[in-house]
């Protein structure tokens, strides 16, 4: 191996380390819903919800990592490099590719000199490995359809969704949308809308103390008994058997 490659490895192993070091202390400034959806939008390729996101996220404390400010955001980005990587390879990201592109990442990182440079640099490696796992999901420009239809769904979520009035947003009959869905997915289109309520709810259960209740009117379900069998149809158990089991 090249003397590229060996000082890569030893930036991933670097990273590796630092966030185990550090996580902990990020994690007690960051809320956990926001550093969830942060993760859970780059597993998802949810480009448009990143966005929206870091454009109003309210400014949070990172927690004190070195005395030193361009220190400081360099060990953030070291963290953020890890724990964004790691989810993208969860996500279905060959794990050379994404670990290689960390290592870009932190390497870059390490020859900066103003705070400002390397603080842009962590949103656009988020945004990065968006960008791709979004184009790994689903087919970059060849899938259009269903980027439009998950962007759709997330920013839906909470309300009763319809092919109907998807069909509308989208500006396509019914039929037409419910047929072209299917060849490109494979799936039925009310099947994975109510796959993507079901998925959002497993988020509510492991992370948030929201009763199954209160999650099941959040996410436009007509009764708690209605989400309920709707979640234990995709995910083989009850909401109550999820959150036991991963808590």
């Amino acid at each position: 191996m090249g003397c590229a490659h060996t000082l890569g490895a030893e930036a991933v192993k670097q990273a590796m380390e630092t966030s185990e070091e550090f996580s902990d202390r990020v994690f007690l400034h960051n809320t956990a819903d926001i550093e969830e959806y942060r993760l859970s939008a780059v597993r998802k390729g949810d480009v448009e919800g990143l966005k929206t996101f870091f454009k109003n996220i309210p400014a949070i404390r990172s927690g004190v990592m070195a005395q030193n400010g361009l220190r400081q955001a360099k060990n953030l980005l070291v963290v953020t490099a890890t724990l964004v990587s790691r989810t993208a390879i969860r996500g279905g990201m060959d794990a050379e590719d994404a670990l290689s592109l960390s290592d870009g990442y932190i390497q870059k990182c390490e020859l900066m000199t103003i705070v400002e440079d390397v603080t842009n640099l962590n949103y656009r490696l988020v945004m990065d490995y968006a960008e791709r796992m979004e184009r790994l999901l689903y087919g970059g420009s060849s899938s259009k359809l269903v980027i439009d239809v998950n962007n759709y769904i997330r920013h839906h979520l909470s309300e009763p969704i319809t092919v109907e009035g998807l069909a509308k947003f989208l500006g396509r009959g019914r039929c037409r949308l419910s047929t072209d869905f299917k060849k490109e997915t494979g799936e039925n289109l009310s099947e994975y809308i109510l796959k993507q309520k079901v998925e959002e709810g497993k988020r509510f259960l492991r992370y948030t103390d929201k009763t199954v209740v209160d999650i099941a009117f959040f996410l436009g379900f007509s009764s708690q008994s209605h989400f309920s069998r709707t979640f234990k149809k995709y995910s083989g158990v009850t909401p109550n058997e999820y959150r036991n089991a991963k808590q």
